[in-house]
């Protein structure tokens, strides 16, 4: 079974720190965890609220309908006692409420008396929805000592008698609610953000730059924090224009080298990247997508920018770009991008977006430990070295400035020792030498993975964070005896038509009736992308772009009834 709970106010007042703490105390329970927010943006009032799920199953995705509501305004009651299951709890922070079915407890009146601050209305609620839960507080006062031990004992003193207070503040007749069975053993969690941030430091960035911009800025702190662990530097540049030409200069000295922005800001870059496709580069630039145009809904999630990313910049150079649908896939392919960039000399996006970057869910433990990326670099580059020289490959040899060999890059066209031209035949001979790139990045290409049957009746096509929702789709609809199956994307160029064909029918037999592609776009970007380059004719589509993600459920009404 599974259980689904929101705290819910205002920024500001705690909504995060709640459930985190919760999450924590889940999490070490041995409770499979999938926690999402949704958040405005604005730095007070409004209406955020933190969701968690739990289940003695691992999850992949959230749900719409709640069963345990905590509502730090009334507010919020309003928006979201309608998503609310019939049998659900509503708790509200107030010494009354006229909202039918609402309970009011003073949370925020009981953790000033117990533990002296209004802040600590966080570790009360907690404390309350345990004992909803009918869960042991010792898992959760276990919790709080670790969290607050930098801050002292009389802190972690005061958080857990305010979660004992919470425990007990509904008196002899608590309401309960059925809830999974731990499993005993503690689960690991990651966000997408926490792994992209270890998949970077642990390739061996040792350069990143940045403007903040939701959900782009995790990654830069992140990697801040890790800056003397690992040592890398971290700069936030005045603009996003400053940032891209600060990663092309750092990689042209042979460091590698991260960009984090967002939609609005890669817009500003474009120019940037073109130069890294003629200087060739190996320029990552990871980008975290949300609705637009412009700067649209700046702290919700989209997935509209897979073919800006795949046309940005002027001109025609090969690039690579992935779309990782979970954490651990985040920590995985934010590695490969940078081995990717470095070995075909090429810049490499990474599209993420803010339901990826904020998710918690369980996660196998990911590898911290420094593991540099060969960058191919010349070791004893020869006196007649030429850094663009014409290859099979389109790969030149590359050396960094400032060793034996001289190396001239130049943005205009330039010969193979790096010299300006305008010779239309060198050219030709030095664009044609670029652009073989892609066959070598279209060989290494990662093939979609598949999930359920080959010979499943209806298949749900997805790339990037819809990974889990079409996942728990797939499980709903065979549940129910639909036969379903799943192609995750999670490299959306350069794309091997022939093998994307056979991915979508391994069973020449039994192709799909019927083919969805799960988008959080409004015009189905992967779907004409797949038309364009031969590898799917026609498929139905399944489209969301009001900010919010999909569910499971909600994917799996809309491919049933269609």
């Amino acid at each position: 079974m599974d259980l689904n709970l929101r705290i819910a106010g205002e920024a500001g007042q705690g909504v995060q720190t709640t459930g985190s703490l919760l999450v924590g105390t889940f999490a070490r329970m041995g409770l499979s965890v999938f926690a999402t927010q949704s958040y405005l943006s604005r730095i007070r009032g409004g209406l955020n609220w933190f969701e968690i799920r739990i289940a003695d199953r691992q999850l992949f995705s959230g749900r719409e309908d709640a069963d345990l509501l905590l509502a730090l305004v009334p507010k919020a009651i309003q928006t979201l006692a309608p998503h609310m299951k019939k049998e659900g709890v509503i708790l509200l922070d107030g010494e009354s409420s006229d909202a039918p079915g609402c309970i009011a407890l003073p949370l925020t009146k009981t953790a000033k008396d117990v533990g002296g601050s209004e802040v600590m209305a966080n570790a009360v609620a907690a404390g309350a929805a345990m004992r909803v839960l009918r869960y042991p507080l010792d898992a959760l006062q276990a919790f709080l000592a670790d969290e607050f031990k930098k801050k002292g004992d009389e802190t972690i003193a005061a958080n857990r008698r305010c979660a004992e207070a919470g425990a007990n503040i509904f008196g002899n007749d608590p309401p309960h609610l059925d809830a999974p069975a731990p499993r005993g053993k503690a689960v690991t969690l990651s966000s997408g953000t926490q792994a992209v941030v270890l998949g970077a430091a642990s390739a061996g960035a040792k350069a990143v730059f940045g403007y903040p911009m939701t959900p782009g800025t995790g990654v830069l702190q992140g990697l801040a924090a890790l800056g003397d662990e690992f040592g890398i530097v971290v700069e936030q540049a005045e603009d996003e224009i400053a940032a891209v030409n600060m990663a092309c200069g750092a990689t042209y000295a042979g460091v590698p080298a991260l960009v984090a922005t967002s939609g609005g800001g890669f817009a500003l870059m474009v120019e940037g990247l073109a130069l890294a496709g003629m200087l060739e580069l190996p320029v990552v630039i990871m980008i975290g997508q949300r609705p637009g145009p412009a700067t649209g809904l700046p702290t919700r999630t989209a997935q509209q920018d897979l073919l800006f990313a795949l046309r940005a910049g002027h001109g025609e150079f090969p690039r690579a770009i992935y779309a990782p649908g979970t954490p651990e896939q985040a920590y995985h392919l934010t590695r490969r991008a940078l081995e990717t960039a470095h070995k075909f000399q090429s810049p490499a996006l990474l599209l993420t977006d803010q339901f990826l970057m904020d998710m918690e869910t369980d996660t196998p433990p990911l590898d911290r430990t420094l593991r540099p990326i060969d960058r191919h670099i010349l070791a004893d580059p020869p006196d007649n070295y030429l850094r663009y020289a014409v290859t099979e490959s389109g790969v030149s040899p590359r050396a960094i400035p400032g060793g034996k060999a001289f190396v001239i890059v130049d943005s205009d066209e330039h010969t193979e020792d790096g010299h300006i031209t305008e010779d239309l035949e060198v050219r030709v001979r030095l664009q044609d030498k670029r652009l073989r790139k892609e066959s070598g990045l279209r060989a290494e290409a990662l093939p979609p993975e598949r999930y359920g049957p080959e010979d499943a009746e209806r298949l749900l096509i997805c790339w990037g964070s819809s990974y889990g929702p079409c996942r728990e789709a797939v499980d709903l609809l065979g549940a129910e005896g639909t036969s379903a199956a799943m192609l995750h994307f999670h490299q959306l160029w350069p794309l091997d038509s022939a093998a994307v064909r056979k991915a979508v029918a391994p069973n020449k037999k039994r192709a799909p009736k019927k083919i969805f592609c799960i988008e959080g776009n409004a015009t189905g970007q992967f779907a004409s992308l797949l038309r364009t380059v031969g590898a799917l004719s026609e498929c139905e589509r399944v489209l969301k772009y009001d900010g919010l993600p999909f569910t499971g459920a909600e994917i799996a009404e809309r491919v049933r009834h269609d």
